[in-house]
């Protein structure tokens, strides 16, 4: 980058080229008006803004209350974690995808470890129960992501109570991602080669009463907004994208569908076992914020249905495959005071098997190795196309993770939404495409 360049001037020290960053090309857009006589303004909405989740920027130029252009500045929520794959073991990296996209947790270590599993040609030895497992959390995580759409955005266009109540049934569903996991997000679960351990039976419980409880409260979100004339005003004929917006900007998830195009990688391109479900895939004619909104709740319907019959489908057995050389954690035995491992356990890997002790020590500390290859796998995350491309090199560690992150790519289209319209359209909008920037920045 050159030393004239608009977005960073460059020096040298003692410790190398350092780079300062500006405001991109503020000072260009900015320069030769006259706000006055021109009625033109340039603002930021964001990133300290709350209805643009945190930490999106959008530079708007407006003509009164009209937007003339929008301009999406992201990065403010940059962790490096595909980078950081680069210098931890294939299965370490389960703990780092897991928190991109924290509102689907589960989606980010599917994917991945989809991924690995192809590289170790070891897709069809991964058993029955961990496949179903890993349908039942993802559908679950699913719903819980639209909850936190629906009421983040209800909250934005001033519908406090429904913020209330989505938050209070995602609660539920990080309640059973607590008894099964351990933790209520990022869990890194799903491993490569399974899970990391079974669903007790306690929480097969629970889920049985979120599937009572949850249509009767989504007939009451619908009773609450859809006939009501303040959120029907600002959804319908709201941030138009039309079918052939969508494929042009590589718009996938619920926005495409919400625009016609029943697209969906779990019946186009299945994978874990979802062509041998039941569901269907909800779909819009009118490409608008109140199309979205809709397509969500049927969303959220279909999950209900696919966690049912992952629940039936659950069947004794393993949840990892057995070769041990791969399977991580290994099959651990919890003493009895609920934490570590049995006596028994430590005794036998300890004093009767020198080879398993080997295994598992190499396998913790150095980990396993994946033949060297490339792959890209795709699936059906909440907010569209989410594929991981795993680069190997034969070695212990990544050589490449790269992910195509909708919440990223579905940002192109929020100019095409805003442009023309009202400057409070653009909440709405950009709502409706429900970034998550944790997965937009990573």
């Amino acid at each position: 980058m050159s030393a004239t360049s608009n977005y960073a001037s460059e020096r040298e020290t003692d410790e190398g080229r350092v780079f300062t960053v500006t405001g991109g090309d503020w000072d260009t857009i900015v320069s030769g008006t006259d706000p006055i006589n021109d009625e033109r303004i340039v603002v930021n909405m964001g990133p300290q803004h709350p209805s643009t989740h945190g930490v999106l920027r959008l530079i708007l130029e407006l003509e009164g209350e009209t937007v003339r252009e929008a301009r999406s500045v992201v990065g403010y929520l940059h962790t490096g974690i595909e980078k950081n794959l680069e210098y931890r073991n294939w299965v370490q990296g389960s703990t780092f995808v897991t928190r991109m996209d924290y509102l689907a947790p589960i989606f980010n270590e599917t994917a991945y470890a989809l991924a690995v599993e192809k590289l170790l040609g070891i897709t069809d030895d991964i058993t029955e129960r961990a496949t179903t497992i890993r349908v039942l959390m993802m559908e679950l995580n699913r719903i819980s992501s639209h909850l936190v759409w629906l009421a983040t955005t209800g909250m934005e266009l001033g519908a406090i109570s429904i913020m209330l109540y989505g938050f209070r049934e995602r609660e539920y569903i990080l309640d059973i991602f607590e008894t099964i996991t351990g933790l209520r997000m990022n869990h890194a679960y799903v491993r490569p080669g399974g899970v990391a351990q079974d669903v007790p039976d306690d929480a097969v419980v629970k889920i049985r009463e979120f599937l009572k409880m949850m249509p009767k409260k989504l007939k009451e979100y619908e009773d609450l907004l859809s006939g009501q004339p303040i959120w029907t005003e600002r959804t319908k004929n709201v941030a138009v994208l039309d079918v052939t917006g969508c494929v042009a900007l590589g718009i996938t998830g619920p926005v495409l569908r919400s625009a016609g195009l029943a697209w969906d990688l779990r019946k186009t391109m299945p994978y874990c076992g979802y062509e041998t479900y039941e569901f269907d895939v909800p779909t819009h004619p009118d490409g608008d914020v109140w199309g979205r909104y809709q397509v969500r709740l049927a969303e959220i319907r279909e999950s209900l249905k696919l966690v049912e019959q992952a629940l039936d489908r659950l069947r004794p057995g393993p949840v990892m495959v057995a070769d041990r050389k791969i399977a991580w954690p290994a099959q651990l035995a919890i003493g009895v005071d609920g934490m570590g491992n049995s006596l028994e356990h430590v005794a036998k890997i300890m004093g009767q098997s020198m080879e398993s002790l080997i295994h598992h020590f190499k396998l913790v500390t150095e980990g396993f190795r994946v033949p060297p290859g490339q792959v890209y796998v795709a699936i059906e995350a909440p907010r569209g196309e989410l594929g991981v491309h795993a680069v190997s090199d034969g070695g212990t560690r990544p050589y490449r993770v790269h992910y195509r992150e909708p919440s990223f790519v579905n940002l192109q289209a929020l100019p095409a939404m805003a442009e023309g319209g009202l400057i409070a359209d653009v909440i709405a909008g950009g709502a409706s495409l429900d970034p998550v920037m944790g997965g937009c920045d990573r």
